[in-house]
């Protein structure tokens, strides 16, 4: 198989190479931003044929790999012939390359939630046209499309989505008080800042939430989310008939990631022998201590460019908090009020991007 990996440098991407490595796959393209070093090492590594570099460290890549194609868009290297693309380019910055990667017919393995909360119909109209195949990389999601499989959509009675609860699941008592340092410091994962911060204030699961809305195509009234600290149920399906089926297992992404690559079949793995632990714990999360997750369920309710001027606004909201400009517990209120404020309207290309620059102008008012 030849894959491309679109955000090589980042936890996914990075993981995502392990597994290419281990199962003998082609890596034909990489795209990065900033990370030199880290980019160096991968391309001499794996000696792909195209590479997007941010233009601040391409030149200098550019002179140490001169048979190596770079160009000057990300959507390039997610277009290039391939069989599949890890698409784990973070942020609405990641959509542009998934749209790419989608409109070329290959299978899009997905790790960038923003693209299907912010674009999730034109992504599937993007994939009925060109044929491509879209397979979820985030462990949930990935939980739920095992769960599905051979079943009904209409079947379907509940999605629940399990959530570990972060840093400050049951402390400290005032979230006012919490700062960057804090927030930032997972008890389970080492992610990315603003995954991280996202994972803090549980609106990463309220993005997720939406993500599940519009990957299964199944209302948002029948999601649900559940805390689970020992995160080794990643999600559960409760069919009509009562009966539910998950997916357990251990909460390395590697595990997902070659999922998505393999699919339909099932390869050998390390994590074939990982332990099960003795006690699993499931119970509903306290909205009243993490409002963000509310703000989204509510931005799904109002639609769909309520859902892209959210994610717009939480990026400003995270880098304003941490740079110390926005406290914590004021996070959900930015988003809120830009909820509240979004536009309504049908989703398209066009409409999708002017929703997305007024919500960052607006937060930046607001702030």
């Amino acid at each position: 198989m030849r894959l491309v990996v679109l955000g090589s440098t980042g936890s996914i991407g990075r993981q995502t190479l392990d597994v290419a490595r281990r199962l003998g796959l082609r890596v034909v393209g990489l795209a990065a931003g900033q990370n030199a070093e880290r980019l160096r090492e991968q391309i001499a590594a794996f000696g792909p044929e195209v590479v997007y570099a941010h233009p601040r460290v391409a030149e200098s890549l550019r002179s140490a790999f001169p048979k190596v194609r770079f160009v000057p868009d990300p959507s390039e290297v997610a277009a290039w012939p391939a069989e599949a693309a890890v698409a784990a380019i973070p942020g609405l910055a990641g959509l542009a390359p998934v749209r790419a990667a989608v409109a070329s017919g290959k299978r899009v393995a997905l790790a960038n939630k923003e693209a299907m909360v912010a674009a999730g119909p034109l992504i599937w109209a993007a994939a009925e046209k060109s044929g491509a195949e879209l397979l979820p990389v985030d462990s949930e999601h990935s939980a739920l499309f095992q769960a599905l499989a051979g079943e009904r959509t209409g079947e379907v009675a509940e999605l629940y989505l399990t959530a570990s609860g972060g840093p400050f699941l049951r402390e400290p008592e005032d979230l006012s008080q919490v700062t960057p340092e804090m927030a930032l410091k997972h008890p389970r994962w080492k992610m990315g800042e603003k995954v991280t911060i996202d994972s803090a204030t549980l609106f990463n699961k309220g993005l997720e939430v939406l993500e599940a809305k519009e990957f299964f195509r199944i209302p948002l009234e029948r999601i649900r989310v559940l805390v689970h600290p020992q995160a080794y149920i990643h999600g559960l399906v409760r069919f009509r008939d009562g009966s539910l089926k998950a997916q357990l297992g251990p909460t390395d992404m590697r595990l997902f990631i070659q999922y998505a690559l393999t699919y339909p079949n099932r390869r050998a793995s390390p994590l074939a022998s990982a332990p099960i632990p003795e006690h699993l714990e499931l119970f509903p999360p306290d909205t009243g201590r993490f409002p963000a997750l509310a703000v989204a369920y509510r931005a799904g309710e109002k639609g769909p460019l309520a859902q892209v001027a959210a994610n717009a606004a939480d990026e400003v909201a995270v880098a304003a908090f941490l740079r110390g400009r926005l406290p914590f517990n004021r996070i959900p209120w930015l988003i809120e009020r830009i909820v509240e404020e979004a536009p309504a309207g049908p989703l398209d290309w066009d409409s999708l991007y002017a929703t997305d620059a007024w919500a960052r102008r607006r937060s930046e008012e607001l702030l």
